[in-house]
Formats: structure tokens, sequence, C-alpha cells
């Protein structure tokens, strides 16, 4: 997805469903920790103001699963079916 163009990936849809799949992630990780939660938490802690958006999604996945956490299924499943509707590889 990082070579896409950025505006193909935003007009799919593929960049938001994978956003909220990352999102929500990191809102499980505080869940479970017993930690307040807020979404702007999420974006500060991806620093989603880089001008890389896909590459901080990228580095979130990492860090939060190495930290062992669960995305949800179904979520990462529709957007790997939009993924692969729109050309991109997994």
């Amino acid at each position: 997805m990082a070579g896409r163009d950025f505006a193909e990936l935003l007009g799919s849809g593929l960049l938001n469903d994978v956003e909220e799949v990352v999102v929500d992630g990191h809102r499980r990780l505080y869940e479970a920790e017993g930690k307040p939660w807020a979404p702007p938490d999420a974006y500060r802690w991806l620093r989603y103001e880089d001008p890389a958006p896909v590459a901080r999604l990228a580095d979130g996945v990492r860090k939060l699963r190495r930290r062992a956490v669960k995305f949800d299924a179904e979520a990462v499943d529709k957007a790997c079916f939009k993924a692969s509707k729109t050309g991109y590889s997994n």
C-alpha cells in the first residue's frame, strides 16, 4: 500500500478501513490494560500527523502485534477483500 497513490487509497476507502482496524486494536490494548481511551490517543500514538500515514499504520500494526493485540478479524477480512478488489496484494 505504501507505494500507491494516496488519493487512490483514500478514494477506494481502503485507507479508512485499515485505519479503523489499527485504531480499534489500540483501543483493545488500552481496555485490556485498564487504561482510559479516546480516539485522539491512538492518533497521537501513531504520530498520524506525519506525511506518510500508510507507513504510520504499518508501524502501528507491528507495535500492536508485538504486544499481542488481536485485531477484529471481520474488519481485517473486509479490508483485505477491498484491497484485493482494487489491485493490492497482501
